[in-house]
């Protein structure tokens, strides 16, 4: 009896395996940074909630999704990632309201859609940048933004994506991307202008 297909058929398994979780650590590594600063702003500086959510999002995504290419990865993760926050969300909410369960909770008071902005275009984090302003004075300007505003502002311009993948992964609309998107930067701009002139503030 020839045993040599079974064998081989092992080893073919046993290689995409290893080939899968190369992947994934490859993954992790490159967005882990990222992916952490975004939940740690939304959850007000929880790191261990933040690593929490990261972790499972990656395990999620590993579980359901091991065989699709790489670049498939980035918008599912960040999907995956933003259900598991606004299922936590709704879970604090609830501790925070004993009595919320007979009640729609809504997490997003600022989703509010303005159909006449214009698409911007995804900002490189280095403009808000000069000699006054610092990485941890712009995270902690984004910390201060809404949830969705955060959520908006780094998916675009940290992560790259557009507004249709965008809106995808957050589960709304391109317009209320677009709004989110544009209050952000606006929001930020004001709060970091003091520090930077030349985002239309003093640096003194």
């Amino acid at each position: 009896m020839d045993l040599n297909p079974k064998s081989s058929h092992s080893e073919n398994l046993s290689a995409l395996k290893s080939t899968a979780e190369q992947r994934l650590k490859n993954f992790m590594q490159e967005v882990t940074g990222r992916a952490l600063v975004m939940m740690e702003s939304a959850t007000q500086g929880q790191h261990g909630i933040a690593m929490d959510l990261v972790q499972e999002a990656f395990i999620s995504l590993h579980k359901s999704y091991a065989d699709k290419a790489t670049e498939e990865w980035y918008p599912l993760f960040y999907t995956i990632l933003n259900n598991k926050l606004q299922d936590w969300r709704r879970k604090e909410a609830r501790r925070a309201q004993p009595f919320s369960w007979f009640k729609k909770i809504s997490l997003d008071d600022d989703d509010v859609e303005q159909l006449d902005i214009v698409d911007e275009q995804a900002l490189n984090p280095a403009e808000f940048l000069d000699q006054a302003v610092t990485v941890e004075e712009i995270q902690a300007a984004i910390a201060g933004l809404p949830v969705r505003q955060q959520q908006a502002f780094m998916l675009r311009a940290w992560e790259g994506f557009d507004t249709q993948t965008t809106a995808q992964i957050m589960n709304c609309t391109e317009g209320s991307v677009k709004t989110h998107y544009h209050r952000a930067i606006q929001a930020l701009r004001n709060s970091l202008a003091h520090m930077n002139p030349y985002l239309g503030g003093s640096s003194e």
